[in-house]
């Protein structure tokens, strides 16, 4: 969608201008890793007209291929404002206007099977789903377990005002059943599904081979089976939430069930960073882009979770949807920190720019 963001504090009926600027979790997400230097595909429909024109160049702009997205000339290009709140607080408002919009008349017909198998990871978003009975159909299609092809993450992104009843938000839990990697909030999992806590998510969900729980401000906690699913290097670029392909190690396609977590998983915890917050939109989708950049290199658990939080700490600190990501070396480093340093850290907007200064800019953020 095209995102009009406020100039000034306020109501949406006081607010007087906007900047526009572009969202969507999928494109979000593409966008990000493609800053990071990863080959990225974005799979979607726009309609054939200007906003659709923006949003095309502008996620191009970011590396993107755009050249799988379909233009409609019967349906606009979704659009939404946002007041300057925190919508992680609820203190904020959001006027959506996508009914009938383009990317709500996508059908498993737009995508190119060739295209989704192309590449090493699917990337799909549970908000997708909400948006018609077509775009559903396609989600449970993709999420669809099959032989051949590439690791499927599934980000469940829960909004209340799409699913209004409990009844109707369990279909996210089916979809995430056929990923094999789920990003979910405990807050989330808690609205959706009533379920309270890691664990209790985590027997909730025994398919996916790794399971991301986002705990908020106290940090994150990843559950994982022994042995990567994922997709081969020496195929090229593809997508549709998006999928994206990377030089790092192979491993084996998947798609076969697999119905529960065995005695050999792990669990694994890394706390939140603190930081300035300017606004907590795109957040959880840079925290994704983090944790796929980190499998793409092939980076253990914990470095999949620090990466996830500092690419989220770089959304958090700028007022719109999408930031740039840390530079490679500099967040390394991060990372790379022991515990207690890396619980000291504190960031403040424009963190980012320091890996320019290098090694004395680094020490300064891990002192703060």
């Amino acid at each position: 969608m095209v995102t009009f963001l406020p100039r000034h504090p306020g109501r949406l009926a006081d607010v007087p201008s906007f900047d526009r600027a572009i969202g969507g979790a999928e494109s979000n997400v593409a966008c990000t890793l493609a800053r990071a230097g990863h080959t990225t595909r974005w799979i979607s429909r726009v309609g054939a007209d200007g906003f659709g024109d923006h949003l095309l160049d502008a996620i191009a702009g970011c590396g993107v291929d755009v050249r799988h997205v379909r233009r409609d000339p019967q349906r606009p290009t979704g659009v939404y404002f946002r007041t300057a709140g925190d919508r992680a607080t609820d203190g904020h408002e959001v006027a959506y206007y996508r009914a009938g919009s383009a990317a709500s008349a996508m059908t498993a017909a737009d995508v190119d099977p060739a295209a989704l198998r192309a590449g090493r990871i699917l990337h799909l978003s549970g908000i997708t789903a909400a948006l018609s009975a077509d775009c559903l159909a396609l989600l449970r299609e993709l999420t669809t377990r099959r032989p051949g092809r590439p690791l499927l993450s599934f980000d469940v992104n829960h909004r209340p005002g799409l699913w209004p009843d409990a009844a109707r938000a369990r279909v996210l839990l089916d979809l995430a059943r056929g990923a094999d990697l789920v990003f979910v909030g405990e807050d989330e999992a808690r609205d959706a599904w009533g379920l309270h806590g890691p664990q209790a998510i985590s027997r909730a969900l025994p398919e996916p081979h790794t399971l991301v729980v986002k705990q908020g401000r106290t940090g994150a906690t990843v559950f994982r089976r022994t042995g990567e699913p994922g997709g081969r290097r020496d195929e090229p670029t593809g997508s549709a939430g998006f999928v994206h392909r990377d030089d790092a190690t192979d491993f084996p396609r998947t798609g076969e069930p697999d119905d529960r977590r065995d005695a050999s998983a792990t669990t694994t915890f890394v706390p939140a960073l603190d930081v300035d917050l300017v606004a907590a939109t795109g957040a959880g989708d840079a925290f994704a882009a983090g944790f796929l950049s980190a499998i793409l290199r092939g980076l253990p658990d914990r470095a999949r979770l620090r990466h996830g939080h500092l690419w989220a700490a770089a959304a958090l600190t700028v007022p719109g949807d999408l930031a740039t990501p840390p530079g490679r070396p500099y967040a390394d480093r991060l990372a790379a920190l022991e515990d207690p340093a890396w619980e000291r850290l504190h960031l403040a907007p424009g963190w980012t720019d320091a890996d320019a200064s290098g090694r004395r800019a680094h020490e300064e953020v891990t002192t703060q």
